[in-house]
């Protein structure tokens, strides 16, 4: 892989992993383009690292609070202290159980799923279709825009429902936070509530899938080159500005503008391989 095409497909790792459009579609046809047939592994676990890493760095003040109030329960419980009112007041360990329970889904689609992305990840049809599919969800939830304090957090169910869109977005054209996100305001949750599970839940399902592929990369003898530590600095920066416009538009109301350019890339998609 040239330089040039490394940091172009860490720009689209960076700007799709958060904007509903589908990373995982992207980087296909972005490597289909440039005619890259070999196996990416490397390549692909940087350049997730890198917009794991701005999730991090954007929700970090919620992050250590989870971490914290998780360390404190589990330190109650060692000393036999205890901890049921604790959980039930304290709403970031109540946020830390829920992204366990969402991941719980998440994580039995996605080894699902795994035993068939020979199939997933070569078919720009299915892309195509998936990205139609994408932007329908998207336009559909321009009708549920709640916001402010009408619902409560997600919930067990809301947790465990979100938690299966996640793990269903897996599939190449499904947008991980667009599916996500509509899924948690089709349930009720406002808009801000809905995009913040979103994202958190998202720590969990993109730290496990990479701790996997690095063992297959491990295995593989695989090694890091220059090509992919530019394009994973450049899906963080990226990331990063993606994600902060991303809760621009969510926080506006207008989450469902990105449905029409679904469409669009995925109905050329269809073209391209039909014509």
């Amino acid at each position: 892989m040239e330089l040039y095409q490394g940091i172009i497909l860490g720009i689209i790792q960076g700007l799709t992993e958060f904007l509903p459009v589908s990373s995982s579609g992207h980087l296909v046809l972005g490597q289909i383009f440039f005619g890259i047939t070999q196996s990416q592994l490397v390549f692909d676990i940087s350049v997730h690292m890198g917009t794991l890493l701005a999730i991090l760095v954007v929700y970090a003040s919620d992050i250590k609070a989870m971490l914290v109030s998780a360390a404190s329960f589990f330190f109650r419980v060692i000393l036999f202290k205890p901890v049921i009112s604790e959980f039930k007041e304290d709403e970031n360990l109540q946020m830390a159980g829920l992204i366990l329970i969402g991941s719980i889904p998440t994580a039995v689609i996605g080894f699902g799923l795994k035993q068939f992305e020979h199939v997933l990840f070569t078919s720009r049809i299915l892309v195509g279709c998936m990205l139609i599919l994408t932007g329908t969800v998207l336009w559909i939830s321009r009708k549920y825009y709640f916001s402010g304090n009408k619902t409560t957090g997600p919930g067990i169910k809301k947790a465990l429902l979100i938690g299966v869109c996640q793990g269903i977005a897996v599939i190449p054209g499904i947008s991980r936070s667009g599916s996500t996100i509509a899924a948690g305001m089709f349930l009720g949750l406002d808009r801000h509530k809905a995009a913040k599970f979103s994202f958190l839940l998202s720590i969990p399902a993109i730290l496990g899938a990479q701790i996997l592929s690095i063992k297959d990369m491990i295995n593989s003898n695989l090694n890091i080159d220059p090509v992919t530590i530019y394009a994973t600095i450049t899906s963080f920066i990226t990331g990063l500005i993606a994600l902060k416009i991303l809760l621009t538009l969510v926080h506006s109301g207008r989450f469902h503008l990105f449905a029409p350019y679904c469409w669009l890339i995925g109905a050329l998609v269809i073209l391209s391989k039909i014509i």
